[in-house]
C-alpha cells in the first residue's frame, strides 16, 4: 500500500516517508471521525412529504396487545404510491339485479380527475393475473360458521388462474400469516383445517398485515378478500389509520360480512359500515349476508367479478409530484336500451412526492 502512495520512496529518505505516513494516518483518522458523527444525523432526517402510519401507543407497554405479534405488524414500510405518468383504474359495472355487465367499449367510459376530464389512453377487459390475499376471521364468534367459511375460501381460490398467487391471514386477538404466497389451493385448504376459532376480533390489525404482505406480490393487480362476522374490538390500529393506508396502496378490497340482525355490541353494529368504508375507497365491495350457507356462492361471485373488470388508463392533464390526494370519478355512457347501471371504481390516488 505504501508503494502505491509513495512509489518514489527510498531508504535514504525514510524519515520523510515516516513523516508523510504519520500525516496521512492523522488525516484519515479525522475523516473517519467526521463520517461517524455525520451518519446518525443523516439517519435522523426523514422526508416531510412521506406518509407513514403511527399506531396508537398503549399507556402501559407491559399491556401492549401487540406484544409477541408477527414483526410485520410493527414495521412501517414506505407507502405504495401510483406512478403519476399512467394512472390505472379497475372498474366493475353491475345492473339493477347486481349482475356483472360485460362487453362495454372504451367509448362507454369517461374518467375525471379532480373534476377535470381525462383522455383514456389504455382500455382493457382481459383477465390479468392477480395476487390475492384472504383475511379470515377466526374469533370465537365464528365457531358455528367455520365450516362454511372454510368452504368459501376454497371456492374463492378455485376461480383463480394458473398465473395467480395467493396468501391467507387468520385473525382473532391478533393476526397471523397462515399461508405465504402460493399457487396451490390444496396448500391453503390444508392450513385451514388447523385453524381453531377463539378469542376477540383484531380486524384492522389483520388488514394492516395483509396490506403489508402485498409488498411481496408478483402481479400488478392485487386484491384482498375479508371474511368476518363482527366489528373490530381488539386492534391496535384505528380505522382512520387503515383508511389512510388503503388509500396509499393500489389494492382492491372486498368483504363478506356475516352479521346478526340485532348486533349485541356497538362494535358489531358499526361492523358493516366500517367494512363498506374501507372497500369503497378501493373500488371493491362489501356483501352482507345473514346465512352462512351463502358464503361459498358469494365468494365465487367475487372471484368471478375480479376477472371481469374493465381497466382504464390515463395520463393526468395536470401531473404533479406533490404527494397530494387526487379524486377519481368514472362515469358511464351506456348504450341505449340498457337499464340504470352501477359503477364501482377506486375513489382516488396519492401522487408521488418526487
Amino acid at each position: 500500500m505504501l508503494a502505491a502512495v509513495f512509489p518514489g520512496a527510498r531508504a535514504s529518505c525514510s524519515w520523510i516517508s515516516g513523516r508523510l505516513l504519520h500525516t496521512a494516518l492523522a488525516g484519515l483518522l479525522t475523516l473517519l471521525t467526521a463520517v461517524t458523527l455525520a451518519v446518525p444525523a443523516a439517519l435522523a432526517q426523514t422526508p416531510e412529504d412521506e406518509v407513514h402510519l403511527s399506531p396508537r401507543k398503549p399507556p402501559d407497554a407491559a399491556k401492549d396487545p401487540m406484544s409477541g405479534i408477527d414483526p410485520a405488524l410493527k414495521t412501517h414500510t414506505k407507502p405504495l404510491k401510483v406512478d403519476v405518468d399512467l394512472v390505472l383504474v379497475s372498474v366493475t359495472i353491475t345492473d339493477p339485479m347486481n349482475r356483472l355487465v360485460t362487453g362495454l367499449e372504451k367509448d362507454n367510459f369517461q374518467v375525471f380527475e379532480d373534476k377535470q376530464a381525462q383522455e383514456i389512453r389504455h382500455f382493457s377487459s382481459e383477465d390479468a393475473p392477480i395476487s390475492l390475499g384472504v383475511i379470515f376471521d377466526m374469533s370465537g364468534s365464528m365457531s358455528d360458521k367455520i365450516d362454511k367459511a372454510r368452504e368459501a375460501v376454497v371456492q374463492f381460490f378455485k376461480t383463480a388462474n394458473p398465473q395467480d398467487e395467493f396468501f391467507m391471514i387468520a385473525f382473532n386477538d391478533r393476526p397471523e400469516l397462515v399461508s405465504d404466497f402460493t399457487r396451490s389451493v390444496e396448500e391453503i385448504q390444508g392450513r385451514l383445517i388447523y385453524t381453531v376459532p377463539r378469542g376477540l376480533t383484531a380486524l384492522l390489525d389483520a388488514i394492516y398485515l395483509g396490506m403489508n404482505k402485498m409488498h411481496d406480490a408478483q402481479n400488478s393487480k392485487k386484491a384482498l378478500l375479508i371474511i368476518s362476522d363482527g366489528g373490530d374490538n381488539h386492534s391496535r390500529y384505528t380505522d382512520s389509520e387503515i383508511k389512510s393506508m388503503v388509500k396509499e396502496a393500489d389494492v382492491e378490497i372486498y368483504a363478506i360480512g356475516l352479521f346478526e340482525a340485532a348486533p349485541p355490541t356497538p362494535e358489531e353494529i358499526r361492523g358493516p359500515h366500517l367494512l363498506r368504508e374501507i372497500t369503497d375507497l378501493t373500488g371493491g365491495r362489501t356483501f352482507v349476508i345473514d346465512n352462512p350457507n351463502e358464503l361459498a356462492d358469494v365468494a365465487t361471485k367475487i372471484g368471478i367479478e375480479l376477472r371481469n373488470q374493465y381497466v382504464l388508463g390515463y395520463r393526468p392533464k395536470n401531473p404533479a409530484r406533490n404527494g397530494h390526494w387526487h379524486k377519481i370519478k368514472v362515469k358511464l355512457l351506456p348504450p341505449k336500451g340498457l337499464p340504470p347501471l352501477t359503477v364501482y371504481a377506486k375513489s382516488g390516488y396519492y401522487a408521488p412526492s418526487q
